[in-house]
């Protein structure tokens, strides 16, 4: 009888050579590859069998249709001109990381189902905590976005009302009043999602009004909290920013932590994105307030170089976020209980990924000063691009610029015949001037842009995070979009 295990290692060393070469020219040369996939809907799909093989393919086949197939229908993030979204790297170091984690295998959701992945974590997790200037105290657990992290920090919220939601639910109960969440209208969608999914709804998400630098308005917040009060109403929750979406703007921390210290509410503080920027001496205050949060999270996978995914939540109750998640069956029992961490108990999944590993390589091969510097250098890039825009007399920004995305648009001049129009955010030329702009630059294969709504203007990001982005990448956006606005200009 035929040996019917894994595939033979001489099989498997001869494609792992072939595919890390493949990476390794990737590397080398993303700029072979389109930034934006130039696929047609549904081309990747009907490239495949509409079945699956029946018997065994050899590897080189497969790796080839890889190349075909898949690459094609890929959008590069790894490139140097993707500058959309936030612009995020896999690194080198990184990637071992991934490999290495793929080879082991492990679920780490018992300390005993593998004790490096848990210990490793933790260790790692406290170096990043100390990059960031956070103090003693903050103890942290990796989940796959901030998403999750987010919905987890709310949920230990809400569980630590004392509210007995967890035996009881909230269905059905004329004793629960209804529960209110504070965020900015800029903060992202995964907040509101939290509160759809907690059973928080809609209704009790109070969006507070930002000022002209889209932060938000911590007055509002105060009136907002008063008036649910007297409504009847339970306050539970603020969640500020520190790096929204849209604008990067940074909520005014200090003076809400001492809103909700007076207030008695729990703040969590999502710096997915700009937390790392804590990294640079001269941003350190990014984070400023964040001291007296009760949870944060950043996302290492955004602006570490740590491969997507790898979401980082901090927490200085962990008791409230065991509390509100820990349920331990008879089968996942370890005799340790007390002794050491099982990170089941910090979340929704039992399976975790070994995801510390490729984060504590990325830690280890660039070094605080690495890090520091590199971040450093986008935010230069940034600043450096927003004054190409604020020296052109047809482009204008936005939003301010406090690190590395820049938000700006086109107002061509045959286009600002009625200002007063548009600076009411009711020029729909502009607006559609500046969505076949964005259309024609992503079209060139060169950059990859994407785009937000301020104000009711329709507005251009241009985000900077790749390891391996120059100015001279920079510089390109800045050509190819003056240049199509000028083209775009003159078929008016």
């Amino acid at each position: 009888m035929n040996h019917l295990g894994d595939m033979p290692v001489e099989e498997f060393r001869r494609a792992a050579i072939r595919a890390v070469d493949w990476i390794t020219e990737y590397f080398a040369h993303p700029e072979t590859y389109p930034v934006l996939s130039r696929v047609e809907p549904k081309a990747v799909k009907e490239a495949l069998p509409a079945s699956p093989p029946s018997s065994a393919e050899p590897i080189d086949e497969i790796l080839d249709d890889f190349e075909r197939i898949v690459v094609p229908g890929i959008t590069h993030w790894n490139h140097p001109g993707f500058f959309a979204y936030f612009s995020i790297t896999g690194s080198g170091p990184g990637v071992l990381g991934e490999l290495f984690s793929a080879a082991l295998n492990v679920n780490g959701m018992l300390w005993q189902t593998s004790p490096a992945a848990t210990e490793l974590e933790e260790v790692t997790l406290d170096w990043l905590r100390q990059l960031l200037g956070l103090p003693v105290g903050f103890e942290g657990v990796i989940m796959d976005t901030a998403s999750v992290s987010s919905l987890c920090a709310i949920t230990a919220a809400r569980h630590a009302l004392d509210l007995d939601i967890r035996a009881r639910g909230m269905a059905g109960r004329p004793d629960l009043p209804l529960l209110c969440l504070y965020t900015s209208d800029q903060a992202h969608s995964s907040i509101e999602k939290a509160a759809l999914v907690l059973g928080i709804g809609q209704r009790g998400v109070r969006k507070i009004a930002t000022d002209p630098a889209f932060r938000m308005d911590v007055t509002r917040l105060e009136a907002a909290i008063s008036a649910d009060r007297a409504a009847g109403y339970r306050p539970f929750c603020v969640v500020a920013t520190v790096g929204t979406t849209s604008t990067t703007s940074i909520d005014p921390v200090p003076a809400i932590a001492a809103v909700c210290q007076r207030e008695a509410l729990w703040l969590h503080v999502d710096a997915a994105y700009a937390g790392s920027a804590a990294l640079v001496p001269e941003y350190r205050q990014v984070l400023d307030g964040c001291a007296m949060a009760d949870s944060l999270v950043v996302n290492p996978h955004k602006w570490l170089f740590t491969p997507i995914d790898c979401s980082v939540l901090y927490t200085r109750r962990p008791d409230d976020l065991t509390g509100a998640f820990s349920l331990v069956p008879e089968y996942l029992r370890s005799g340790m209980d007390g002794e050491i961490r099982n990170y089941m108990d910090w979340g929704v999944s039992l399976g975790r990924r070994f995801r510390a590993l490729k984060l504590w390589m990325v830690m280890r091969a660039f070094g605080q000063e690495g890090l520091s510097k590199r971040i450093a250098g986008h935010i230069q890039l940034a600043r450096q691009f927003a004054a190409w825009v604020d020296e052109h007399p047809e482009f204008e920004r936005l939003a301010p610029t406090p690190l590395s995305t820049v938000c700006f648009r086109a107002v061509p001049a045959a286009l600002r015949s009625d200002t007063a129009a548009s600076a009411a955010g009711g020029d729909k030329a502009i607006d559609d001037f500046n969505r076949e702009l964005l259309r024609r630059v992503n079209a060139s294969g060169e950059v990859f842009l994407s785009h937000t709504t301020l104000r009711g203007r329709h507005t251009l990001r241009l985000a900077i995070g790749n390891l391996r982005t120059t100015e001279r990448h920079v510089a390109r956006a800045w050509e190819i979009l003056t240049t199509e606005s000028a083209r775009l200009t003159s078929e008016l």
